[in-house]
């Protein structure tokens, strides 16, 4: 791999997040363009869910007298279920259904709140956010938009919705590099991960820029919050739409 290669990867890592550390979901929607654009699709999926282990984990730790471990527990049981079912499907997206997905997700939080009435802190839907959120991350490397429907219309504060979705997406994460990992390592294609020392220098950088980003999310108002949240999303999802048009157009 390219020494310019694993400095991007960096770079991405602390900035996506930073970004996460803010808005909760928007960094790990950038972070797998990010490793899209320079690894394999399986090793962007495994290197994605290290790095977002890290920087959820960590954010929920931070947060944590927020978290709502009711909502987790829930999610905990359906996202092992996903997991497992996925796993036997054995799919792999090829590099422009990945970037079409990932463009695709963001146009979720768009959806008017009246079509769905979900509320994440009802015990069902807890249950339904981890089957359907680990699902689709597990297929498109993200579904942060998905998971934010169900926290639209809980009365959880900013600080609670942080906390409690990075503590849910630890698990999403762990079974995407369980799922995408396995297959990787067996198959002895080690080789398309980055070096080790670049996930050594990344963990601490993850940690660093959700320290940061939580710094910055003392600073915005609830309002502020959700807003700029559908935003970055969609202007991120349309870059994603642009770069899977032109795969398709170069025979990708």
């Amino acid at each position: 791999m390219p020494l310019i290669s694993m400095l991007f990867i960096l770079v991405a890592a602390f900035a996506t997040a930073t970004l996460s550390g803010v808005f909760g979901m928007a960094g790990g929607l950038v972070l797998m363009g990010a490793l899209a654009l320079v690894l394999p699709v399986s090793a962007a999926f495994v290197a994605h869910g290290v790095l977002q282990l890290v920087a959820n984990g960590w954010r929920a730790i931070l947060h944590r007298r927020h978290v709502r471990w009711d909502i987790v527990g829930w999610y905990a049981l359906a996202s092992l279920i996903a997991a497992g079912l996925v796993s036997l499907l054995a799919f792999t997206p090829s590099k422009p259904l990945l970037f079409l997905l990932l463009g695709l997700v963001p146009g979720l939080t768009w959806l008017p709140q009246t079509w769905l009435r979900l509320d994440a802190a009802r015990p069902p839907q807890a249950f339904a956010s981890g089957f359907l959120v680990t699902g689709l991350n597990l297929l498109a490397g993200v579904a942060g938009p998905l998971l934010d429907i169900f926290f639209v219309r809980t009365e959880l504060t900013r600080h609670a919705i942080v906390a409690t979705k990075a503590a849910t997406q630890v698990f999403a994460h762990l079974a995407k590099i369980v799922v995408y990992g396995a297959p990787l390592l067996i198959g002895a294609r080690e080789a398309a991960l980055p070096p080790l020392w670049v996930f050594a220098l990344a963990v601490p950088l993850s940690m660093t820029g959700t320290y940061v980003g939580g710094l910055i999310l003392e600073r915005m108002s609830d309002v502020n919050f959700k807003r700029w949240t559908r935003w970055i999303v969609t202007a991120v999802g349309l870059f994603y739409l642009a770069q899977a048009a032109q795969l398709v157009l170069a025979g990708r």
